[in-house]
């Protein structure tokens, strides 16, 4: 949407997702990302880490549960979302604001790591990427080494917006 602040971050779990379901039903995963920058020291001339970056983050339908059932602790992510804030009163009383990514797209990084992807058939919001490549990943035609998916796929079609 319009006016929103979309922001890429890559860095690692700090915790396992937590997954529930709210008062409405809906599923929802929290979890929080560390990014930690390499930074060049000069007086040691070596690389060492700067000032980490924790980002709390949002996963809802069924991307909240592929994230609890794919994501563990320690795990580099690349997660894409916009960011939002939100206020609250704490149990204290005392009145908090948070800066929270709602995430859009989350993944392993392969940077230093393998991944396995498993397509999973769903009945529910799939996407909400405004059709940008759909919801679902697409090889290459020259690279693609198996069968094409049947014009049923849903996999194949655009994302549409959620409906909230």
């Amino acid at each position: 949407m319009a006016g929103e602040t979309v922001i890429t971050i890559v860095g690692n779990l700090t915790a396992d997702p937590e997954l529930r379901t709210t008062r409405n039903g809906g599923t929802v995963a929290n979890f929080s990302i560390a990014a930690t920058p390499r930074v060049f020291d000069k007086q040691s001339n070596q690389w060492v880490d700067g000032d980490a970056l924790f980002l709390r983050c949002t996963a809802w339908r069924d991307m909240a549960e592929h994230c609890a059932n794919s994501l563990a602790k320690g795990m580099r992510v690349i997660a894409q979302g916009r960011l939002q804030q939100r206020s609250y009163q704490a149990q204290d009383g005392s009145n908090r604001t948070v800066i929270e990514l709602q995430v859009d797209e989350i993944g392993p990084s392969l940077k230093y790591a393998t991944a396995q992807v498993q397509k999973m058939q769903s009945g529910g919001y799939q996407g909400g990427n405004g059709g940008f490549g759909g919801n679902g990943y697409q090889q290459p035609q020259q690279a693609r080494q198996q069968p094409q998916a049947p014009a049923d796929d849903p996999w194949g079609a655009p994302a549409g917006e959620p409906d909230f």
